[in-house]
Order: C-alpha cells, then sequence, then structure tokens
C-alpha cells in the first residue's frame, strides 16, 4: 500500500466536508500540476492518505482512503488531467502542525517541506509511521 498526503484550503473542502460525504466518498478534482497528476494516477483503490488543511491550520486532521482509482477530471476542458475518489476514514487523534513536522528531524525529506505548492503529494511509509506516532496513534 502507498500512502500519500492531499491538501485542501478548509474554507473551500475541509476535514468536515469529507466526513460528511460519508462512504460514498468524494471525487478529489481539479488538480493542475503535473507531478501531482502523475501521484493520481500512481494511487490504487485501498491507498491510505492524510487529509491536511493548507492556508488555514496547516496541519493533518484526519486519514482517507482512496475509494476509485485514477479517471479522467470532467472539469478539464483540456483532457489531460485525473481524479480519484477518496473517502474519510478516521480523524487523527492530534493534529500534527507544520511546525511540528518541520520540528522532526526524520521528516526533513517529506515532499510537504520539499514541494510545499504540490497539493497531491507521496508520503514514505517512514514519514507515514512517524506522522502517526505524532499523532497519538491511528
Amino acid at each position: 500500500m502507498a500512502h500519500w498526503l492531499y491538501k485542501s484550503e478548509p474554507f473551500k473542502w475541509s476535514w468536515d466536508n469529507q466526513v460528511a460525504a460519508g462512504a460514498k466518498g468524494t471525487h478529489w478534482d481539479g488538480v493542475r500540476n503535473h507531478a501531482a497528476k502523475l501521484n493520481l494516477l500512481a494511487m490504487k483503490k485501498g491507498d491510505r492518505g492524510f487529509f491536511y488543511h493548507s492556508n488555514e491550520g496547516k496541519e493533518i486532521v484526519g486519514i482517507v482512503e482512496v475509494i476509485k482509482e485514477a479517471y479522467p477530471d470532467p472539469s478539464d476542458p483540456t483532457g489531460k488531467f485525473f481524479m480519484v475518489d477518496i473517502k474519510a476514514v478516521e480523524p487523527v487523534k492530534k493534529p500534527v502542525s507544520l511546525a511540528d513536522i518541520k520540528n522532526e528531524p526524520r521528516l526533513a525529506d517529506m515532499a510537504l517541506l520539499k514541494y510545499s505548492r504540490l497539493s497531491v503529494q507521496p508520503v514514505t511509509a517512514a514519514e507515514w509511521a512517524i506522522v502517526l506516532e505524532m499523532a497519538g496513534g491511528a
């Protein structure tokens, strides 16, 4: 299983919105970056990801799961970009802030710090375990 991080501005789509979508989940659309597109194309059903509030909060607040693999994003008139469907799995016990991540030396190479503008990012197995530890387990 691969792990990912999904960034969303809470005023556009928050963790609460994701939870409210229920088991049917929702599509993760609007990605217009080629690196993020490649990440979406690499996702497999059952992969887990962190849900990160960007701009406001700047913290990991929940765990989501891919429930439908990449398919064309109908909001893209060029036909070049894709989306996946995800559902909320559970909130983290304690949100993990960007400041906490920056202060953890074992996370120095995390994509969140190196590619801060990337909206969909890979998370290594080691990073996943460290962040879960920081969040008080899952």
